[in-house]
């Protein structure tokens, strides 16, 4: 299909300036959209009905806030530096659910987004965004995390098909998106391949992403001033053309799950870019034409010592 923009009723929906924003997700339990600022490190969270902004600051706690998702037993599974926790805004409570990699490892958690069985898929990158160090994980409900693979420098756009048999993960220094066939049983992976190859579609390169309804692929393309759209196949179907250098990730909320967000980074824009682009580090959002899904949520049954296994 021929690629067009549709960014003609693109809105501000809150404008932090946010130096990394990342990873928006909708609630359903508290109709707002919650959202990162990975390098602060702070989770945002926002009420279009009534304008009522909220932070929750981490910055006594860590050096990073790389993952968020919700919960199913209330609240949100975050990371912060090299470990998941359970976060209760209600009453500021961290609850240590698993360290995924030791402190000393160089690396953090970035990207991670759970799929429809109620697992954690998170990858880990090279903190000075320089060395491939990252990996690819899997937290099972019992608080297992899983090691698929390493060789990752920053890890990002993880996201799955509405089945499940489709697994996408891009290292974004790569500049490769790649799609995996994804055993919705087991958690298996194999027949990785190339989805989308971003060194044949300069500027930018791939990070975050989500999946709507229809299983195509919306994938924020960061330098790239777009979010791009792809059918299953890997193949472009439209293209939303953004007044900022850094999208970062998208998801889909709203009550109808037919408003797209988009959050925007700061980060790294020359200052003579930077002063042209007021809504870099803003929350945006667009209504496509498309819906998404409910945001799959974490299902995590009690545990009491969680571990790491080699896949």
């Amino acid at each position: 299909m021929t690629s067009h923009s549709i960014s003609a009723d693109l809105r501000c929906v809150f404008n932090g300036r946010d130096q990394l924003g990342e990873t928006p997700i909708w609630c359903p339990r508290s109709r707002r959209i919650w959202w990162i600022d990975i390098e602060q490190p702070q989770l945002h969270a926002y009420d279009e009905r009534t304008g009522q902004h909220e932070v929750f600051d981490f910055r006594d706690r860590a050096s990073f806030l790389g993952s968020l998702a919700l919960h199913r037993q209330g609240g949100f599974l975050i990371a912060l530096d090299t470990t998941l926790y359970r976060f209760d805004p209600a009453d500021g409570t961290l609850d240590k659910i698993v360290e995924i990699e030791p402190a000393s490892a160089g690396t953090r958690l970035n990207d991670g987004r759970c799929d429809h069985q109620g697992r954690f898929w998170v990858g880990t990158m090279d903190a000075a965004i320089e060395k491939p160090l990252g990996s690819l994980y899997c937290v099972e409900p019992d608080g297992t995390a899983r090691r698929y693979f390493g060789d990752i420098i920053v890890s990002n756009s993880i996201a799955t098909s509405p089945d499940d048999s489709t697994l996408y993960v891009s290292d974004t220094r790569r500049y490769k998106l790649w799609a995996f066939d994804l055993d919705a049983r087991t958690a298996e992976i194999s027949g990785q391949r190339v989805f989308v190859d971003y060194e044949t579609l300069a500027p930018g390169r791939p990070d975050g992403a989500c999946v709507d309804a229809e299983g195509y692929v919306w994938n924020a393309v960061y330098a790239g001033s777009r979010v791009v759209r792809y059918s299953p196949q890997g193949e472009v179907d439209r293209v939303i053309h953004l007044p900022t250098t850094n999208p970062t990730c998208v998801c889909f909320g709203g009550d109808d799950l037919g408003t797209l967000y988009i959050s925007t980074a700061t980060k790294a824009i020359a200052p003579e870019i930077f002063a042209n682009e007021p809504w870099s580090g803003a929350l945006l959002s667009i209504r496509p034409g498309v819906r998404g899904l409910p945001e799959p949520m974490l299902s995590l049954i009690h545990i009491s010592e969680p571990t790491r296994q080699e896949a």
